[in-house]
């Protein structure tokens, strides 16, 4: 055994490492926090987009056939227009030949800008009920249907029948749905209709009390006198006979814009304006009709309008003509804001709002703001979650697919490989050099030299201590001797990482191949004969070995012994014969020692020096391959944070070796093809799908909860079972027990979404530019020599 020592510019390494860590933890922190809010924002996005088509908090009760002993028969027997001055409910009629258009459930963007032209072209004002999700989703359909003319009411936020609802929700649905009028148009209204509403007398002791509540907070609430029964899609010809009003009397009509195929009503309209004219009918909005209505009565009883002023003036057309004190509860005063505690102040008029939309209030302050905000929001979810279904369609249509090329290209691996006239070549029987960095490892290093000990190859074996600060080196000496092995040489090095500890080790190799592993591996008697076999072909230049993790009879433990035989080493199959191989693993592979050297070297440039020396082969014009035979025995990660750092090295350091390596893309012969196959491949199967798979679980359960639970339990139940043939035949190739694979179901609820948060640690790690260290993980020895593993 040889020890050699740096004889100068040695510096301690506990301080190095220590300050090392300290940074790192201070720059981590913050871009797990924004990895979380990155989820929590997606999380908020997708309920959103829920809660705007009525999947989220959803109400499709519809109360009918209840009593109405508790409502004014004034009110039952009055007209459609309801209002609360002064707290006294109040009933008034469209006069005669007057029709009031009315439209329901809108705005819609196929059908609501048919309606809004053919208004248009006869010169006709529409009132439109808006549904306030609607209105966030459609507001340049809003603003153009205030432009032209029409007025806006309120049909509620997500078209729920109110006498169901809590005060609460109640409010909610009216604030709300004026926010979203505000975002979209610049106003407010004091109009409204509820859902499913039909006739004044249809009023029942249920929905009295929130008629009640909403007149005394300024709403004047609108029913119908004739209804078209578009809904019904009955024919143009019984549409337009339904909405005729009898005997020459006015009427608010109901026709729908929205919550259905609306062909026939469009179809209709235009012939109904025509046939109303010419039968003497004039056309007005429902404000309109509150005049209309309010003026001949105060012509009758010989009265003038307020201050002096004609009825029906410009400046007479106040509030309380329009429907009585603003919602909010307060009456309607001069150069009070809208928006205000949740309250629509008036300022007498409509300023600059047409006479025919006198229910408009002009949304400012909080209002306007709140309300462009809310605009903006849903804007991102329409744009967001249909994108992100289309994402996870193609995602999941990619995952299968590459399951499907896993499982030929596996079963083609492994028949090809096992055949009895199968050779790489004259058998390998030259000594190699076996190189183990080491730092920090007296739990392990013991085990790891007395199972090379035990190999069948003639071997060397050279421990780089890469500056550890407790006693590796001793342990790794002492061990040396009670096995006794001469052929073990200990070198120790001052703290520069493990790229550089192996560098170290392959310029001090004496054979031409290197094996590589870590301090924690454990290697099976035959597994350096085995690895190096290969080496037989002279095109070969790098041998990925079979690595195991030893450590499985935990929970953490069974997870990755799953990924390990399924992914990786399914992966490493597909990846040998399509001659693409990303990553030999640190744990157990073997380099033609020129060949690393002609490379460069590991390179200290990535945190995934596996990765990166494995694609810098492959550009060097060798070819590296899988000999699953080669087996040995890892010490897995045994906490959630242990695990968070290790994964979070490989996933940042795999995009680092990417990057670096990007020109493969456009080179030409052996560099050229790992660019144009391997590298796609890798950023489709471990960067793009592993960020967007996790959310195919967050969907499911969305779905459960929100929309059809049966439908999505049994869509992630096909998925989870086509997973988990793969990883059966993953584990017969690899001879494992199927024991494990009844973690499966667990690991794709909990350890999914982890791998999901650290990959989009890393991305942002990437795009800020950040830095890590080679990372020590606390081991704790347990993996012992390969025959005591179960």
């Amino acid at each position: 055994m040889a020890t050699t020592t740096p004889s100068r510019g040695r510096r301690r390494a506990p301080s190095r490492m220590t300050r090392a860590a300290g940074k790192a933890a201070a720059l981590q922190k913050p871009r797990v926090i924004l990895a979380l809010l990155l989820l929590l924002a997606l999380t908020s996005v997708m309920l959103l987009d829920g809660y705007l088509r009525a999947e989220v908090g959803g109400d499709e009760r519809v109360r009918s056939n209840a009593s109405s002993s508790k409502v004014p028969d004034k009110v039952l027997d009055g007209g459609p227009i309801l209002s609360f001055r002064g707290g006294e409910a109040q009933s008034q009629s469209v006069p005669e030949k007057t029709i009031a258009l009315t439209f329901d459930d809108g705005p819609n963007p196929t059908w609501t800008p048919q309606i809004l032209k053919i208004l248009e072209e006869n010169d006709v004002p529409g009132t439109f009920f808006v549904v306030g999700s609607m209105v966030s989703r459609y507001p340049s359909i809003v603003k153009d249907l205030v432009n032209q003319g029409n007025e806006i009411g309120i049909h509620t936020f997500t078209h729920v029948d109110l006498s169901y609802q809590s005060d609460d929700r109640i409010a909610r649905e009216m604030d709300q749905t004026q926010l979203a009028l505000a975002g979209a148009a610049g106003i407010t209204t004091t109009l409204f209709r509820a859902p499913y509403s039909s006739e004044a007398d249809a009023i029942d002791n249920y929905s009295w009390p929130v008629y009640k509540k909403l007149g005394e907070e300024g709403y004047t609430s609108v029913f119908v006198d004739t209804d078209s029964d578009d809904w019904k899609r009955p024919g143009v010809s019984k549409i337009i006979k339904w909405a005729t009003p009898s005997k020459n009397k006015g009427a608010s009509v109901l026709f729908h814009d929205a919550g259905g195929e609306r062909s026939q009503t469009v179809k209709a309209l235009g012939t109904y304006i025509k046939k109303m004219k010419a039968k003497g009918y004039t056309f007005t909005t429902i404000s309109g009709a509150i005049r209309q209505t309010e003026s001949a009565n105060q012509q009758a009883n010989g009265q003038t309008g307020q201050n002096g002023q004609q009825p029906g003036s410009e400046q007479g057309e106040q509030s309380e003509q329009a429907g009585g004190q603003a919602p909010g509860g307060q009456q309607g005063q001069q150069g009070q804001q809208p928006g205000q505690d949740g309250q629509l102040g008036q300022s007498g008029q409509a300023g600059g709002v047409n006479s025919l939309q006198a229910a408009h209030r002009t949304a400012t302050g909080t209002t306007l703001y709140e309300g462009k905000a809310l605009v903006a929001a849903v804007a991102v979810a329409e744009w967001t979650v249909p994108g992100l279904a289309t994402g996870l369609a193609v995602v999941g249509v990619a995952v299968m697919g590459r399951f499907g090329m896993m499982l030929i290209l596996a079963r083609r691996h492994y028949r090809q490989r096992n055949k009895r006239r199968f050779s790489w070549g004259p058998t390998v029987t030259q000594p190699v050099s076996v190189i183990v960095p080491a730092y920090n490892e007296k739990e392990c290093i013991a085990n790891t030299l007395e199972s090379l000990a035990k190999s069948t190859h003639p071997i060397e074996i050279i421990v780089v201590d890469d500056g550890s600060t407790d006693d590796t080196s001793r342990i790794a000496r002492d061990a040396a001797r009670s096995f006794g092995m001469t052929n073990v040489r200990v070198i120790r090095q001052e703290n520069a990482g493990k790229p550089a500890a192996l560098n170290n080790g392959v310029r001090s190799a004496s054979y031409d191949i290197v094996v590589m592993m870590d301090g924690d591996t454990v290697f099976e008697p035959d597994a350096v004969h085995q690895l190096v076999q290969p080496f037989a072909d002279p095109e070969v230049g790098a041998v990925a070995g079979n690595a195991k993790v030893g450590n499985r009879n935990t929970i953490i433990g069974a997870w990755q012994h799953i990924e390990y035989v399924m992914g990786f080493n399914l992966d490493r199959r597909m990846y040998d014969l399509l001659r693409c191989m990303p990553t030999i693993p640190g744990a157990i592979g073997a380099f033609r020692r020129d060949a690393v050297l002609e490379v460069g070297g590991m390179s200290e440039d990535t945190l995934a020096e596996d990765t990166d020396i494995t694609i810098a082969m492959h550009r060097g014009g060798w070819r590296v391959v899988y000999q699953e035979h080669a087996r040995a025995w890892t010490e897995a990660p045994a906490s959630l944070k242990q695990l968070w750092s290790q994964r979070y090295r490989w996933s940042y350091g795999t995009m680092q070796a990417l990057w670096k390596h990007r020109k493969s893309l456009t080179d030409k012969g052996p560099s050229g093809r790992f660019g144009r196959v391997g590298m796609p491949l890798v950023v489709i199967f471990q960067i793009i799908t592993p960020v967007f798979a996790p959310l195919i679980d967050v969907f499911t359960a969305y779905s459960m909860i929100f929309i059809d639970f049966k439908a999505a339990l049994l869509a992630w139940l096909a998925v989870l079972g086509i997973q988990l043939v793969c990883a059966a035949y993953a584990f017969r190739l690899d001879r494992e027990k199927y024991r494990y694979l009844l973690m499966m179901p667990l690991q794709q609820l909990a350890y999914r979404q982890m791998m999901y948060l650290v990959l989009i640690h890393s991305c942002i790690t990437a795009l800020t530019g950040g830095r890590l260290r080679w990372q020590k993980l606390k081991r704790t020895g347990e993996v012992g020599t390969p025959a005591g593993v179960s």
